[in-house]
């Protein structure tokens, strides 16, 4: 065994700082955090260098002596993050932005530093407890009954393939030969990933067309279904999207309810971007039906502004978790819970586990509720004021209006024909990135390359939206002007 350095302070031994010099490195940690909350704003929103570039700063051998903790905290926030595009930005309307929240980071702070282990009530009963309250919240919201349950996981595509495990344990018994699975084509790719995981094959999920308005037709899924069944095959699942990424869309929850518990089909939601709209009196209504499902789940790093990573899955009865994942080892017979009680490590794929709960439990507990249902609502207007400051410009076209924060449109200025303005398109996200006042990427929509803001930021002002369509407008003209 390798004795440790004679030479080193029992502190350093210990992988430890002084108590003072904790405190200290602690406060330039918040110092930076607060920092960069208040001056993002007028910070390019892309920033990143080649590898090349980051090698020549980063690349190293593992220092063997200590080095000042102010010196790394100062390479970590220029070289590290500060290569980082900056999804709580708020002229960040790529993809999914991140808005997060100054108490979750926090949270996760303590978190991290106390450290506990949120697999056992035997080892973190507060952390189990807030867990499971949290996650009961969120069954209010989404509709469920009083037996359903879950758990935080890392993201929306750990939490699809633990809702779809389920699915397979307890509508087939785990034996997938011959099963099928249907959803949409614009159905989130970890579904994919997530069959594939299971043990399906490719052919076993169905991807099914979808109408103009980016929905599922619940006549498709019923016909495929009487197909495969006529075939000898097992349909077992429905997908259904409470916010497709690519346009906001809502599939017909009430109807493939209908359809998924006329054909003794499981009715999945995958809600990771949209379901949180829930809260909302407006987002309620547009997710109908949501209630119904055997699964659901959520990012609460999207529309509920914590930092990565939370995810939410959501079931029906909280029982089909434990019957799907619980296992049993000589060294866990001091865990087992009693009465109310329960081990998280058994509804879900991990054993350790952190407590990803708090952060958002502690969010709601300073904000309010209010304050969350305001911050929904404030960007499902967002998005509806860009709609209408592109609708009101000759320069843009509208490709689909906006539905839980998500609008796609296209710069046509003077265009000439389709083809032309795909490549125009795509162009301008280039530049967005290059210039780094603002992002929005692209997608397709009915064949057509497009834009997309994604509006789920408290802190965007219709200011923002209106200053990065002009500018927006501005690159495409100089790109057209140059081609």
């Amino acid at each position: 065994m390798t004795r440790a350095d004679p030479t080193a302070t029992p502190d350093q031994a210990r992988l430890e700082l002084a108590p003072e010099a904790m405190r200290a490195f602690g406060h330039a940690v918040v110092d930076a955090i607060v920092d960069r909350l208040a001056d993002q704003a007028s910070l390019k929103v892309t920033t990143r260098k080649t590898r090349a570039e980051l090698d020549a700063l980063l690349w190293q051998d593992p220092p063997a002596g200590p080095t000042d903790p102010n010196a790394v905290l100062a390479r970590v926030v220029e070289h590290v993050l500060g290569n980082c595009m900056i999804p709580s930005h708020p002229r960040f309307f790529a993809f999914v932005p991140g808005p997060s929240s100054f108490v979750g980071a926090m949270a996760d702070a303590l978190v991290a530093g106390f450290n506990p282990f949120a697999g056992t009530w035997f080892e973190s009963s507060g952390a189990a407890e807030v867990e499971l309250l949290t996650i009961d919240w969120l069954r209010r919201a989404f509709g469920l009954p009083e037996g359903a349950g879950g758990l935080f996981v890392s993201g929306g595509s750990v939490a699809n393939l633990t809702a779809l495990a389920a699915a397979r344990h307890m509508k087939l018994a785990d034996r997938v030969a011959g099963a099928v699975g249907y959803g949409s084509a614009l159905v989130h790719g970890s579904l994919d990933k997530a069959f594939h995981i299971l043990g399906f094959g490719r052919e076993q999920f169905r991807r099914l067309p979808v109408g103009d308005d980016g929905r599922l037709v619940p006549g498709t899924v019923a016909e495929a279904v009487a197909a495969d069944r006529a075939r000898g095959l097992r349909p077992f699942l429905i997908i259904a999207n409470a916010g497709t990424t690519n346009t906001g869309a809502v599939d017909p929850l009430p109807a493939l309810a209908d359809l998924a518990a006329a054909g003794g089909l499981w009715l999945h939601v995958d809600g990771a971007y949209g379901a949180a709209v829930a809260l909302t009196a407006r987002g309620a209504a547009a997710l109908d039906g949501l209630g119904r499902a055997d699964s659901v789940v959520v990012d609460p790093h999207k529309w509920l502004f914590q930092p990565y990573e939370i995810g939410a899955v959501l079931v029906r009865q909280r029982d089909w978790l434990k019957r799907t994942f619980q296992s049993e080892a000589d060294y866990m017979q001091d865990t087992e819970p009693l009465n109310r009680e329960i081990n998280f490590c058994d509804h879900g794929i991990q054993l350790t586990r952190g407590f990803r709960a708090l952060k958002l439990w502690m969010t709601v507990q300073v904000h309010g509720m209010d304050a969350i249902r305001a911050a929904i609502e404030h960007g499902l207007g967002l998005a509806e004021h860009a709609e209408q400051l592109l609708r009101a410009d000759r320069r843009f076209e509208v490709m689909t209006p906006a539905s839980l924060g998500v609008v796609t449109f296209r710069y046509v200025g003077q265009g000439k024909g389709a083809g032309n303005l795909d490549a125009l398109n795509r162009a301008i996200v280039g530049a967005m990135i290059e210039d780094g006042f603002a992002l929005a990427t692209s997608t397709q929509v009915r064949g057509a390359t497009v834009l997309r803001f994604c509006t789920v930021n408290p802190r965007t002002s219709e200011g923002d939206m209106a200053a990065v369509i002009e500018h927006i407008a501005m690159l495409g003209a100089r790109i057209a002007d140059k081609s």
